[in-house]
């Protein structure tokens, strides 16, 4: 049964400034805490089930200390899920514990500005898929641990650092790697060799990359239009990229 203190706790997690105060956040779904409470970097708060999730989790068959454990109703649930359909169990987890990143080993993501909590998740999962360990957004990016966000890695926010700051500082302090911006107009992307390390540039959604941060980049690299379409989603266009660069 949730006591207030616990709905009150939950609930303030859906801003970003608790979120950061108490290094936490939220995950939802089975298949989702399930990859959590895996994951050897997360650590579980607490976990806020129904009688079917307890069943088929029986005797907590994931690493030790259990957390507190939560049976709830599917009308309680609803009262602390952020989901359109509550399903199952939510989760609170610490936020993932990374080493340092180290830029010159393999492919660093830069992200100017992605404002969509989804697409910055389904950026993290397609880093995650080819092996990209780490993502540098711009501070005014939509937050890595939105639960939208978590909820559109599909687990992989587990294994792939995300961090915040300045790029523009970022992009000079990698003068020895090759730096690529995703353009309208550069070099096609099809024609390109693949990369074992360097720094990609993504930019905003409907925007593209600012022009500051674009003049800093010497290469700039395009994925060939053949039909109409104006633009790509900034996640798409990733995973295009990444599938011919990354290697």
């Amino acid at each position: 049964m949730l006591v207030k203190s616990q709905i009150k706790y939950i609930q303030s997690l859906g801003q970003k400034k608790f979120r950061d105060e108490e290094g936490a956040f939220i995950a939802e779904g089975p298949k989702m805490v399930d990859e959590l409470l895996k994951a050897p970097n997360t650590r579980p708060l607490g976990v806020y089930a129904t009688e079917e999730w307890l069943e088929a989790n029986r005797g907590w068959p994931y690493r030790a200390p259990a957390p507190p454990v939560t049976e709830l109703k599917k009308g309680e649930l609803e009262r602390i899920s952020g989901l359109t359909t509550p399903n199952q169990v939510l989760a609170v987890f610490n936020k993932p514990l990374f080493a340092a990143p180290v830029y010159e080993e393999g492919i660093t993501l830069l992200l100017d500005n992605i404002q969509d909590p989804g697409n910055l998740g389904t950026i993290i999962r397609i880093a995650d898929w080819f092996g990209v360990r780490q993502i540098l957004c711009s501070p005014d990016s939509a937050d890595a641990f939105n639960a939208k966000t978590v909820q559109s890695t599909m687990g992989s926010i587990s294994r792939v650092q995300v961090l915040y700051g300045d790029l523009g500082e970022a992009i000079k302090s990698q003068a020895g790697l090759p730096v690529f911006a995703a353009a309208l107009e550069g070099e096609d992307l099809y024609k390109m060799e693949r990369i074992g390390k360097g720094v990609i540039l993504v930019g905003n959604e409907s925007k593209g990359i600012h022009p500051a941060l674009l003049e800093q980049v010497r290469r700039r690299i395009t994925i060939p239009r053949i039909g109409g379409a104006e633009s790509l989603n900034a996640a798409v266009a990733t995973g295009i990229i990444l599938s011919h660069l990354a290697g």
